[in-house]
């Protein structure tokens, strides 16, 4: 086995993943707001946080879509030796992992069901860059309004008309993470 597999996951798992785990939480409670997670070093081509949430939110029950340049053997690899998450297509993931575009189709991905609005996917999106400014954020959780760099805007306005179905969003970019709850309202 390559020592690049078996390398990169936490050196402490029970902090790290629960660092990792309030960071994720924090963002998704709190729409347009940046937090800090580290400990994970994935091959290429995941950043720093995308590492530490699979690490963190994904085990042998969780499967996952990996898209595009994500979908490769250094990271099929590495993902199942530190989670066990079987990989799916994206019809049939919990999580999806890779770049805006890599993503799309949207509707690819499982919305829930009126019975069941939470049998839905979270996606991973991997960006260049990510901050407070740029697309207006309105919901719960956010005081009067945040900001938050989205890759576009009508589609996350689509997804908020699905509520209580559709899709849920986290960001990551480096050592930062952010998300975007289908409950959000982006103007």
């Amino acid at each position: 086995m390559e020592a690049q597999v078996l390398s990169g996951g936490f050196t402490d798992p029970a902090v790290q993943s629960a660092h990792a785990f309030r960071s994720v939480m924090e963002a998704m409670a709190r729409p347009g707001t940046l937090h800090a997670v580290s400990g994970a070093v994935p091959p290429a081509p995941l950043s720093a946080a995308a590492g530490a949430i699979l690490l963190t939110l994904c085990d042998t029950d969780t499967p996952v879509f990996l898209a595009g340049a994500a979908d490769c053997d250094a990271v099929r690899s590495w993902l199942a030796f530190h989670t066990g998450a079987p990989l799916a297509g994206p019809s049939h993931c919990m999580f999806a992992l890779g770049t805006w575009d890599g993503l799309a189709p949207l509707s690819a991905y499982p919305i829930g069901t009126a019975e069941y609005p939470d049998r839905s996917a979270t996606l991973i999106v991997e960006l260049p860059e990510l901050s407070t400014a740029g697309s207006v954020l309105t919901g719960p959780g956010i005081k009067d309004k945040a900001a938050l760099s989205l890759p576009e805007v009508q589609a996350f306005q689509a997804n908020h008309a699905l509520f209580p179905l559709g899709l849920d969003f986290i960001f990551t970019s480096g050592d930062h993470v952010a998300a975007l709850p289908r409950s959000s309202e982006v103007g």
